[in-house]
């Protein structure tokens, strides 16, 4: 009888007058909003009253624990590919050529593809190659190309933008609600880069961070707003998450300086990347390599020093050609200085991602998720799994497992699909009518189309089949 039901509603797509879309649908939209720097306890010591409300109506874990190491692009790229950094490949925020010692920061590196495209895709291009239209505003790996292929909609931001624009923040909402409405999105990756820079040049724990907090809370209700004013409520999920968290600099004596360690010579080294937070790549010159090691090697008892393959497992940031040979980080609230005290910041991440001030958030509120549930913690790797089943894609191979996410999700008997009043349209009133007073009895029933029979209607067994849905008082 099932299987007659089905054959049942493939007549009535085929049969209707209504056209079919060219196009592949996603069964409803996806927002991923990023908030970069926001620690997973930064609603705790600030008023936040639009993100508890968006807690009730959705989903919240108690933190996400980002890939290591925490900082923006890798961690952002592992978001949207389900991939540890090892695994994709970008494993900085800066483009660099050890042959050459050519560097770009972090706005650089977005337009440089060959940084990006390590035949790892994000997921708007897996979306777009199985039928669905993707945007990215300021998202991490929206501006690079991949395969010869770009996300569908984008703006980048400029060299020297400034992040915390709350004018500017309630534009490019409303640019992703023209998106999602007039160009008909099914997917869109949108970035902040606040709280992260107030972090960084106030520190974690100050006002100007609470400051941020409360406007990054304005801004979320200010996107729930927009998003029930466009009508998109019963058919937009949106997830919120954050790359990483932040904790406090240590200013004083016992700093991390390379060059004041005994034994260490720069002119060992044929490149490095330091001076950027707590981590550090370090490539000795040809035959130096144990001998720099040996001088590092519990030379400071806040500095971490690891040849790749023997950074902890638990990390995964060993296996890529990319990373150098040796492997540096700092405990937490230590940066690494190269020759002198370079660096200002009283606020930074990048370190170990088991340290609680890297944890960081998710929440999710939509028409596919559960409400006022909280869920234990997990590692962003997962997210990108769950983004997938939310758009109905197949997945690129990937190091999440959608099981660890599925329990917020609502099972198909308790969604709002929508179908039948679509499938009334089709119909005269008094089918309708014969089908209304039949429903009654289908949603009792244990196998409704087992009701169906030849007294009824076609539309009886199309409504027998979706009597789960919650259906309108005419």
């Amino acid at each position: 009888m099932l299987t007659f039901c089905a054959v049942i509603l493939t007549f009535l797509a085929l049969g209707s007058s209504i056209p079919l879309q060219a196009r592949r649908k996603a069964p409803h939209k996806l927002l991923l909003i990023s908030f970069d720097g926001f620690r997973w306890d930064y609603d705790q010591d600030v008023d936040t009253p639009n993100m508890d409300i968006m807690n009730n109506d959705g989903v919240k874990a108690k933190y996400m624990t980002p890939a290591f190491i925490s900082i923006t692009s890798p961690c952002h790229f592992t978001l949207v590919t389900g991939r540890y950094i090892e695994k994709h490949g970008v494993i900085h925020n800066m483009y660099f050529n050890v042959t050459n010692w050519q560097k770009e920061n972090y706005l650089s590196t977005q337009g440089i593809s060959p940084w990006w495209d390590n035949g790892t895709l994000p997921i708007w291009i897996t979306a777009q190659r199985q039928g669905l239209k993707t945007g990215s505003l300021f998202f991490p790996g929206g501006n690079a190309t991949y395969g010869g292929e770009t996300v569908n909609f984008k703006r980048v931001e400029g060299r020297l933008h400034n992040y915390s624009n709350e004018a500017e923040w309630k534009q490019n909402v409303e640019t992703v609600m023209t998106w999602f409405t007039e160009e008909d999105l099914d997917f869109v990756a949108l970035y902040f880069g606040e709280p992260d820079s107030v972090g960084h040049k106030y520190g974690p724990e100050s006002q100007e961070r609470k400051d941020m907090v409360r406007q990054v809370d304005r801004m979320v209700g200010h996107i729930r707003n927009r998003v029930k004013h466009h009508g998109l409520e019963s058919k937009l999920n949106i997830i919120i998450i954050a790359d990483h968290g932040m904790t406090k600099v240590q200013k004083g004596s016992d700093e991390i300086v390379l060059k004041d360690i005994p034994d260490f010579s720069f002119n060992d080294l044929q490149f490095h990347l330091v001076d950027y937070g707590p981590a550090g790549f370090l490539l000795p010159k040809e035959g130096k390599l144990e001998k720099v090691y040996q001088a590092l090697k519990g030379a400071h008892p806040k500095l971490n020093v690891y040849k790749k393959e023997d950074v902890p497992k638990r990390l995964h940031f060993s296996n890529n050609a990319r990373i150098p040979p040796l492997v540096l980080y700092g405990e937490p609230g230590y940066v690494i200085h190269s020759y002198m005290k370079f660096q200002f910041n009283k606020g930074e991440h990048g370190f170990d991602n088991d340290v609680m001030d890297m944890k960081t958030i998710f929440r999710a509120v939509g028409p596919s998720f559960k409400k006022g549930l909280i869920v234990e913690p997990f590692e962003s790797v997962q997210v990108y799994a769950l983004m997938c089943e939310l758009l109905g894609i197949t997945p690129e191979p990937h190091d999440g497992d959608l099981e660890v996410t599925k329990n917020m999700l609502l099972m198909d008997n308790e969604k709002d699909t929508g179908l039948v009043p679509y499938m009334l349209m089709l119909f005269n009133k008094k089918n309708a009518l014969t089908s209304w007073t039949l429903l009654s009895s289908c949603a009792k029933a244990p196998d409704p189309c087992s009701l169906a029979d030849e007294k009824y209607d076609v539309l009886s067994v199309v409504m027998c089949t979706t009597a789960d849905i919650h259906w309108p008082q005419w």
